[in-house]
């Protein structure tokens, strides 16, 4: 038989009762290939199927918005309609044909969305734009509209659906003393600011049943007067008392990741694994980390020191999707890395235009530019 390497990324794990094969998950990754307008384009389906492909044993798409006002650009994918159920469910149908499990990160931009007029917990601003704060109507609003996105994922055939609590985006927004000044029942200690996030969870629930709804945590923001993790720990242990059913941890904001302490901290690999290894003392939930986590002999660490019980590889997987069956046949040397000190893609994206990775084949980047549309 066979020799496997890495025995405890290889081995299973159930979470909310669903079995996982393996401890590799895609964590979401923002690319731009989805279609003007919020749809599935074929090169998003082509992306996806290769990354299914890979062995990982969870597909966390990226970043679905719940409302037109919510999302973060004209590429994000959108599940605030019926009309994009088709296409989610060719989505979630060619993740789940490669014998990988589905999960549908849903989100609101906040004041990061791509609209005239953003919204936010506050008028706080950010890049030169001020939001409007969200009346208690709106926030009602809001948090209906996040519950009836997960059912669309749910009816899309996904396995499971990811609030998106990370990056600075809304549900964040009303954790972080640096964007939430409100003076009603959200604002203020933060047991108030965590009210907005776990009454998102508590309706999304009731619609979805035992359907399992992870969440994308954000555990310090890495500013001097935003969310650090004494104050996020109230929030990783209340989403477990709430049944959520893994926290996939990270750190920083579009507010922090440009600073230069910032840019060189990410650059280290596995940069934001201490976040979660604090986040999983506190809770017994699965929890999933990433960040920079190029060797499977690093992951392996990860888990046997029992700092996270999941990992989350980006842009890893995406530049060489054969990274978990490289790290099953124990070729690790074979594995092509990102490059710490390359922004080709980031930049890419920046400019509208389909990212790709510098180091592959010439061949590859027009199979992606062709299908880019």
């Amino acid at each position: 038989m066979k020799k496997t390497h890495y025995k405890k990324l290889f081995s299973p794990i159930k979470v909310n009762g669903l079995r996982l094969k393996n401890r590799i998950t895609m964590a979401p990754l923002y690319l731009g290939y989805a279609a003007e307008g919020g749809k599935v384009s074929p090169l998003m389906l082509h992306h996806y199927k290769q990354m299914a492909q890979s062995g990982a044993a969870l597909i966390v798409v990226e970043n679905a918005s719940v409302t037109p006002g919510g999302s973060g650009s004209p590429r994000t994918l959108r599940c605030d309609h019926n009309r994009y159920l088709n296409g989610l469910g060719s989505l979630a149908q060619c993740i789940k044909g490669e014998k990988a499990l589905a999960a549908l990160q849903i989100n609101h931009a906040g004041r990061f969305a791509y609209v005239g007029e953003p919204v936010a917990p506050s008028a706080v601003s950010a890049f030169n734009r001020t939001p409007r704060a969200l009346t208690r109507r709106e926030i009602t609003s809001i948090q209906k509209q996040y519950a009836r996105a997960a059912v669309r994922a749910q009816k899309a055939g996904f396995d499971m659906v990811e609030l998106h609590g990370g990056t600075g985006y809304l549900l964040a927004q009303f954790v972080s003393p640096r964007s939430n000044r409100r003076e009603d029942a959200y604002g203020g200690a933060i047991e108030n600011r965590i009210r907005f996030s776990l009454e998102v969870l508590k309706r999304v629930k009731d619609l979805v049943g035992d359907f399992p709804v992870g969440y994308r945590f954000l555990a310090d923001e890495w500013l001097p007067d935003g969310l650090h993790l004494e104050e996020s720990m109230v929030l990783a242990k209340a989403l477990e008392e709430n049944g959520v059913a893994y926290i996939s941890v990270m750190g920083g904001t579009y507010e922090s990741f440009f600073l230069p302490d910032i840019i060189k901290k990410s650059q280290r690999p596995g940069y934001m694994v201490s976040l979660a290894a604090a986040i999983k003392k506190e809770v017994k939930a699965p929890v999933t980390t990433a960040g920079r986590i190029s060797t499977p002999l690093r992951a392996e660490s990860i888990l046997q020191e029992k700092k996270a019980d999941l990992i989350g590889l980006a842009r890893m997987l995406w530049v060489d999707p054969d990274w978990p069956k490289k790290a099953r046949d124990g070729r690790d040397n074979a594995i092509l890395k990102c490059s710490p000190k390359c922004d080709a893609c980031f930049k890419l994206v920046m400019q509208g235009r389909p990212a790709f990775c510098t180091k592959w084949k010439k061949e590859k980047r027009a199979e992606y530019t062709e299908l880019f549309q």
